[in-house]
C-alpha cells in the first residue's frame, strides 16, 4: 500500500506549473528583443559560445528537483506489513427516504436536509463501527456499501438526492430488507437499521420486513422527520408548491403511528426528528447500547519511508545543473577546431 505522510506538502505542486509558465514567458521575451537586435543567425557567428539550448535543460533540471524535494516533503511511504486487528465495534445500515416528499419543509431546511445532517454527525461519532447507506423511494438501492470508511460515507452523503431514483413512492419493505443484506457476515456484532422517513409508505410490507429483522438480532431504529399537521412539498426550479391533477396543492404529513409500528415490530425505538438535536441524542444512545463485538479488520501497520530516493534523485538533478554550463564548453570547441585541421 502506497501513501504519504504528510500530504498537505502536495499542495506546493501548484507553484509548480507557474513557474514553467513565467520561465516560457520571460524566455520568449529575451528571444523576442534578440531578434529586435539583428538576425538570429549572425548573432550565433557572432556570439559562439552562447548555448541556446543549456539555458533550457538547466532550468528543467532546477525545476525537476523542486519536484522532488516537494514529492519528498510529503513523506511516500510503502506499506511492508499487513496485520489483523481486532477492534470493537457495531454495525448500523442506514436507510434514508429520498422521496419527493421529504423536500417538504416542516423542517429546517427541509426534511431531507435534516436528516442528512443527522446521518453526518451520527458518522462523526462512529468509532471502530461500520456503517452503510440505502436510499429509497419507490424502490431501494445501496449508496454505499458496509465500510469503516467514514470520509467516502460522507461524500456520498453529500450527493444524495430525490433524482437518484425515478420510480416514485415510499417502499419501506424493500428498504429493510435490502439493508438486512448489507451486513457482514461476523457473528455476535451488535447491528441496528436507522430508517429515517415521513412515514408515508405505498407499499406495503414494512411490519413484516421489520419483524423479519428483529428475528434476526437486527434492532430497527425509525427517526420520523416532518410535521403531523402537513406540510407542501416545494417544486424544483420554481417558486411554488407541487400540485395534483386536480390542481391542488400536495400536503405531505408525517405518518407516526406508522413509523412506531415498524419500530415496535423491529425490536426498536421512534424517534421524532424536529428542530432540536434530541432524535440524534437519542439514536446515539441506543446505538451504544448494542453489544460491541470484536470485528477483525486487515490494515498496514508497518510504513517504510521512501524519501531517501527521492531526495538522491534531487541530489542528482542538481549536480547535474552545476555541471552543465551556461555557455559552451571551451574545450569542445577546441577540439572542434582541431579535428577541422
Amino acid at each position: 500500500m502506497f501513501r504519504f505522510g504528510e500530504p498537505l506538502y502536495l499542495y506546493l505542486l501548484i507553484i509548480l506549473p507557474f513557474l514553467a509558465v513565467f520561465y516560457l514567458y520571460t524566455n520568449y521575451r529575451r528571444r523576442k528583443k534578440l531578434r529586435e537586435y539583428g538576425d538570429p543567425e549572425l548573432m550565433a557567428h557572432l556570439m559562439p559560445d552562447v548555448s541556446k539550448y543549456r539555458p533550457d535543460v538547466k532550468f528543467w533540471l532546477v525545476f525537476s528537483a523542486l519536484a522532488m524535494v516537494i514529492f519528498m516533503l510529503a513523506r511516500p511511504q510503502f506499506g511492508s506489513k499487513m496485520e489483523t486487528v481486532k477492534r470493537q465495534g457495531v454495525e448500523a445500515v442506514v436507510a434514508l427516504d429520498i422521496s419527493n416528499s421529504m423536500l417538504a419543509q416542516d423542517v429546517t431546511p427541509s426534511r431531507l436536509d435534516k436528516s442528512k445532517k443527522l446521518i453526518s454527525r451520527l458518522v462523526e461519532t462512529f468509532n471502530n463501527d461500520k456503517v452503510a447507506m440505502i436510499v429509497f423511494a419507490g424502490e431501494a438501492f445501496t449508496q454505499l456499501p458496509i465500510t469503516s470508511d467514514y470520509i467516502s460515507a460522507k461524500m456520498f452523503l453529500e450527493t444524495i438526492n430525490p433524482s437518484l431514483i425515478s420510480t416514485q413512492g415510499t417502499d419501506i419493505g424493500g428498504a429493510i430488507n435490502l439493508a438486512m443484506k448489507s451486513f457482514t457476515p461476523n457473528e455476535g456484532v451488535g447491528r441496528a437499521i436507522v430508517l429515517i422517513t415521513d412515514g408515508e409508505n405505498h407499499e406495503g410490507g414494512a411490519i413484516e420486513a421489520a419483524q423479519a429483522a428483529a428475528k434476526k438480532g437486527i434492532r430497527v431504529f425509525v427517526l420520523g422527520v416532518g410535521s403531523p399537521d402537513g406540510s407542501p412539498i416545494p417544486a424544483e426550479g420554481k417558486n411554488e408548491f407541487r400540485r395534483d391533477k386536480d390542481g391542488n396543492v400536495i400536503v405531505t404529513r408525517l405518518n407516526e403511528q406508522m413509523c412506531q409500528e415498524i419500530a415496535q415490530a423491529g425490536n426498536g425505538i421512534y424517534v421524532r426528528v424536529d428542530n432540536t438535536n434530541n432524535a440524534e441524542k437519542a439514536l446515539n444512545a441506543e446505538i451504544n447500547k448494542l453489544a460491541k463485538a470484536d470485528v477483525e479488520t486487515q490494515v498496514f501497520t508497518e510504513f517504510d519511508e521512501q524519501f531517501d530516493v527521492l531526495a538522491w534523485l534531487a541530489l542528482i538533478l542538481l549536480a547535474a545543473d552545476l555541471l552543465i554550463l551556461n555557455r559552451k564548453n571551451p574545450l569542445f570547441k577546441n577540439v572542434k577546431l582541431f579535428n577541422k585541421d
